[in-house]
């Protein structure tokens, strides 16, 4: 079945790119993409699977390939929202929608996995086991789809789950993974601070938000400097200081929001504890008022590393062909939620490289100029198809 599988593929490379064109200019963003889906689900009409719409939390879409012979469970996963952002590439093909781009490749990984599962159920009656397709919504936007499709129980009988995401970084055919924790966990945050205001001629009649606030934003740092374990890693980023106020009134209310970044369960308990009593200590320092929210977005990203072995062990199978080499990097500080699926089923979430043509600057995703090779979506197609094939361990 490899063979005949690579070769499908192969045959479909200018389906799969002309499907990427189509989604790129067409973007929706998170929890809107009626026509994304409406196009995902048209994709599948006349085909023999079963197919479960509005999954999870939103736009969602399940689709079962039964295999002909009995056999275990595994789940695919490809993303396909888009971001809030202007597209700067100048493609022909860029976003009609304004203020709405596809840079992330969410747009590549629907179009690859749309293919691929195509192929597979022309191939089923060979499948020992059942392939259930993930398309799923609103991977950018907490709380995500991911964790409500994992809540709605469509994936109970899954035994291992696979993803990939591409990435402008690696050269094509280039794939890198992570064993164990592999990208970072996120949670949000936003502290609104209630002083007194007041003239800035007399502080003394005030209680000054701002100088409470700037406390915190110093403050919170010492978390990561000095309540963290030097060898784990913590990240507390705050985004955004909306004290605007007249350059001689005393401000009588702040608010920050803010990013926070970790690579363990522990290190998020452990920052998340500490952002409280910092909180605690500045209202009692200052004499303020201060409300905190405090919400972990996406868990730590954990590849089983049993699974990812088996996984590398498989790829192998196409390095000198359609790959040239597959290594592990470092953790990455990016968040995924993907996480979710391998926090209740075993599972790797890989990355393939995807690296322009001839470009003088690479733009990472999430850039407005952010934008791919086209023939490393053959590859992902290629990759998580010899992953499959090397599961269920067919030549």
């Amino acid at each position: 079945m490899r063979e005949p599988l690579l070769a499908m593929l192969d045959a479909r490379k200018d389906e799969i790119i002309a499907i990427r064109r189509h989604l790129h200019a067409h973007p929706e963003l998170s929890f809107q993409e009626e026509q994304t889906a409406k196009y995902i689900r048209d994709f599948y009409q006349g085909k023999d699977v079963k197919l479960d719409t509005e999954a999870g939390n939103g736009h969602g879409i399940i689709v079962t390939i039964q295999g002909g012979k009995p056999g275990k469970t595994i789940a695919l996963r490809a993303d396909f929202d888009a971001l809030p952002i202007q597209e700067e590439t100048g493609l022909p093909f860029a976003s009609e929608n304004p203020g709405v781009m596809h840079a992330c490749g969410h747009d590549g990984h629907t179009a690859y996995l749309l293919v691929l599962a195509d192929c597979l159920i022309q191939l089923k009656d060979e499948l020992p086991g059942t392939i259930k397709i993930i398309h799923q919504h609103a991977e950018e936007t907490p709380p995500g789809g991911a964790k409500s499709i994992v809540e709605s129980g469509l994936l109970d009988d899954v035994d291992q789950i696979f993803g990939v995401h591409v990435f402008p970084t690696g050269d094509v055919g280039e794939v890198m993974y992570r064993s164990g924790y592999a990208m970072a966990g996120r949670s949000y945050f936003k502290l609104g601070i209630q002083g007194k205001g007041g003239h800035g001629s007399s502080p003394h009649m005030a209680n000054d938000a701002i100088v409470a606030a700037a406390h915190f934003v110093t403050t919170v740092q010492t978390i990561i400097s000095r309540r963290l374990n030097p060898f784990d890693t913590g990240v507390v980023t705050i985004g955004s200081f909306d004290g605007k106020g007249s350059f001689n009134v005393i401000k009588d209310y702040v608010e920050l929001e803010g990013d926070v970044r970790y690579m363990t369960t522990e290190t998020q308990a452990l920052i998340d504890k500490e952002m409280h009593r910092i909180v605690r200590g500045i209202e009692e320092t200052f004499g303020v008022q201060a409300t905190l929210t405090y919400t972990a977005d996406y868990p730590p990203l954990y590849n089983h590393p049993e699974v990812t072995a088996n996984v590398v062990r498989y790829l192998e199978q196409g390095v000198g062909d359609y790959l040239t080499a597959i290594h592990e990097g470092d953790m990455l500080s990016g968040s995924e939620d993907f996480a979710y699926y391998l926090e209740k089923i075993p599972g790797c979430f890989f990355y393939i490289g995807c690296k322009p043509k001839n470009a003088e600057e690479v733009y990472f995703n999430h850039h407005p100029k952010f934008d791919i090779d086209e023939d490393g979506l053959l590859v992902a197609a290629k990759s998580v198809a010899e992953v499959v094939c090397g599961y269920y361990g067919l030549k």
